[in-house]
């Protein structure tokens, strides 16, 4: 008996894509309360009200080609997120950035667009952060800092959908030093830490490095830490982000024993403190924009199927059994 061959999707094959951009964007203010699934369903939708011709998967169930890299995590704010977009025509980098950006909710920011075949990909080897820690003074943090970057390891475990893991944050930290504008600017409340992260697996999260300070220090904020990504890129050799040379950094921020000082540098990621400011303003009509499920946090409400009581005809033929 012959192999019956599984059934193929018909109509017409999909549009060769032509062109390859790459696209900056800001995740800001309540924005960064919605997980990647959210700033996804977002994104299709502005790309589809932008009206850009966005290739298509091929199989029974198409979708736009739209990858996404190094993601932030729920909660966290980034001035510096990149997807890549597959276009069935050619169409001018500045005027996609325009459209996408009026087309996306309120805090999701486009901020610059390239097309792949005239630039390379960006190398997204490591993340440069800043977290604001409530509640800590810039001494305390100073010592903290200063205890975790002489420790060999900081393990912490972080319970993920395949159980818990054991990771070591310090592995990922290439630098680490506490923010001294805290004290010049009048937040003595604060203490604002910059790190810059490398891309591991699994991927060391600030969340992390300030588990790793409460079990090294005990050092605990006050409420629930700030942490805004404010650059992506490689490692490199020459500049770190701050202007500092590959001595300074290995001076401040010792690596552990068997790792590469010279990676603990970043190429020309650091951003204007005016930019940086940019990253916590909210706004009220984020959540009016995004899909379902996506729901401010002080009006979200659990969503319940209609079941035979919702339904008209079904009270209408529960009343006239009752009655009969």
């Amino acid at each position: 008996m012959a192999r019956q061959q599984p059934p193929r999707p018909s109509g017409p094959a999909p549009s060769p894509a032509v062109q390859r951009l790459s696209v900056k964007y800001a995740k800001r203010g309540r924005m960064r309360f919605a997980s990647h699934r959210d700033i996804a369903r977002a994104v299709e939708r502005g790309v589809r009200r932008a009206g850009l011709p966005v290739a298509q998967s091929a199989g029974f169930s198409p979708h736009p080609k739209i990858s996404y890299a190094g993601g932030a995590p729920t909660g966290a704010a980034s001035e510096a997120e990149f997807l890549e977009i597959s276009l069935t025509a050619l169409l001018d980098p500045a005027a996609v950035r325009v459209r996408l950006d009026e087309a996306l909710p309120d805090g999701i920011d486009v901020i610059e667009v390239a097309d792949l075949a005239e630039a390379e990909a960006p190398r997204l080897e490591a993340s440069e952060w800043e977290v604001v820690l409530p509640g800590v003074s810039p001494e305390e943090a100073a010592l903290a800092v200063e205890a975790f970057l002489a420790a060999p390891h900081a393990e912490v475990e972080r319970l993920t959908s395949n159980g818990v893991r054991r990771l070591d944050t310090r592995a990922g930290v290439a630098s680490l030093e506490v923010d001294r504008r805290a004290t010049t600017e009048g937040q003595q409340g604060c203490a604002i830490l910059r790190m810059v992260v490398r891309h591991l697996t699994p991927a060391v999260r600030p969340e992390d490095i300030l588990a790793a300070f409460r079990a090294m220090c005990a050092l605990e904020p006050s409420s629930p830490a700030v942490a805004t990504r404010l650059a992506q890129g490689p490692l490199g050799s020459d500049i770190a982000a701050d202007g500092h040379t590959e001595a300074d950094i290995t001076a401040e921020a010792p690596r552990p024993d068997g790792q590469d000082a010279a990676e603990g540098q970043v190429k020309a990621m650091r951003l204007d403190a005016e930019d940086a400011t940019m990253a916590t303003a909210a706004s009220v009509r984020v959540y009016e924009q995004l899909p379902r499920g996506a729901e401010r946090p002080d009006q979200a409400a659990c969503a319940r199927e209609p079941d035979e009581r919702d339904r008209p005809n079904a009270r209408n033929r529960a009343t006239e059994r009752r009655a009969g």
